[in-house]
């Protein structure tokens, strides 16, 4: 059965569906153990948590499922080198913004402070309680790290904008390969070259991994229906990871606005924008993202994250939509489901439908 992959019986699920692990506190336990317990893989973002909220966190997923699930950090947390943002880009970027925060009636905030990463510390804890599966993205964690987790029974999954960081993967002996194509929403977490140029689309992408490396590949970007699994499936992956669909769903912890705009007519205009974090992500496009592109000056990330803060929360307080960046796929103006159960039921029975009529 089109079910029974390499990746099923690897993590002792079954089917090869993962729902995409939404960092920015979007993530919920309700929506991990409702794909987990459905027979999928759930996910949950944790590179904004700090240790002891990763701790808590996991015993909410484990008193609402006994399955496998998926907790997913960020090797790279922070562009903000020392010394990258001068007092001169500071000004250049208050400039450009000034113009929003003014009419949302917001003070301008002064140079977010420097930042420490949090990963050594989130990955020490997540180590400690041993979800079946550690995901990450924006790099590969060390060599000690990953050996930690084959002696523990963690297994690993990288994500990969290119054939290269795949091969990258691969050669630090990753378990899976998270193909992530140009499609998906949030952030595009390129690791060995620029996010700007990793603009390879999903299956495309999956062909030349599946061509060039044999390490199991999960499909990622672009997947919101049966069909789309069907055809990760049959190009060569062992499973496919769904995002956007799921983050539209009731169980997720987005904001009911952001719901609603991800079953609307803004859904069918997505763009690429560093406009909000500072690292190049998909979502609805705005005035913000229409009006910066990607040719003015943003701080590093997660400095911008912290600059535009003030104003994201104004904007959602004074329902101001165009100036809230909500995260989101291209394949969005196809969403129908907003309960996870329901979706992911769609999901095993769409797939099933498709390859009775490949056999026709």
């Amino acid at each position: 059965m089109w079910y029974n992959t390499k990746v099923t019986e690897m993590l002792g699920i079954n089917y090869p569906i993962f729902q995409g692990p939404f960092g920015g506190r979007l993530s919920s336990a309700e929506l991990v153990a409702a794909v987990s317990n459905a027979g999928g893989l759930g996910g949950y973002g944790a590179y904004t948590l700090t240790p002891d909220e990763i701790i808590e966190t996991n015993r909410e997923i484990k008193a609402a499922t006994n399955k496998p699930y998926n907790i997913n950090l960020w090797v790279s947390d922070t562009d903000a080198i020392n010394g990258t943002v001068t007092e001169d880009v500071y000004e250049e970027v208050k400039t450009h913004f000034k113009p929003y925060f003014d009419e949302a009636n917001v003070p301008m905030p002064e140079k977010p402070a420097s930042f420490k990463s949090r990963f050594e510390n989130q990955v020490e804890v997540l180590l400690d309680i041993r979800p079946k599966v550690f995901s990450f993205v924006f790099g590969i964690p060390s060599a000690d790290v990953l050996e930690q987790c084959r002696r523990k029974g963690i297994i690993t999954a990288g994500a990969a904008t290119t054939l290269d960081e795949a091969i990258a993967l691969e050669n630090a002996g990753v378990d899976l390969i998270i193909a992530s194509g140009f499609e998906a929403g949030g952030h595009r977490p390129s690791f060995l070259g620029t996010a700007a140029s990793s603009f390879t689309g999903t299956f495309v992408l999956l062909q030349l991994i599946r061509e060039k490396v044999k390490t199991p590949v999960i499909a990622a970007g672009g997947i919101a229906n049966g069909k789309g699994i069907a055809a990760a499936l049959t190009l060569g992956a062992s499973g496919a990871q769904v995002g956007t669909a799921f983050l539209a769903c009731d169980e997720s912890n987005a904001l009911p606005i952001h719901k609603q705009m991800l079953f609307s007519d803004a859904a069918k205009y997505t763009t690429l924008s560093k406009a909000f974090t500072g690292r190049l992500g998909r979502g609805l496009a705005n005035r913000i993202t229409r009006e910066t592109g990607n040719e003015n000056r943003v701080l590093p990330f997660p400095l911008q994250s912290a600059f535009i803060s003030s104003l994201r929360s104004a904007a959602v307080q004074q329902q101001k939509w165009d100036m809230v960046y909500f995260w989101g796929g291209q394949i969005a103006p196809i969403l129908k489901h907003t309960k996870a159960t329901t979706l992911i039921q769609s999901l095993i029975e769409e797939t099933s439908a498709c390859f009775v009529d490949l056999k026709v």
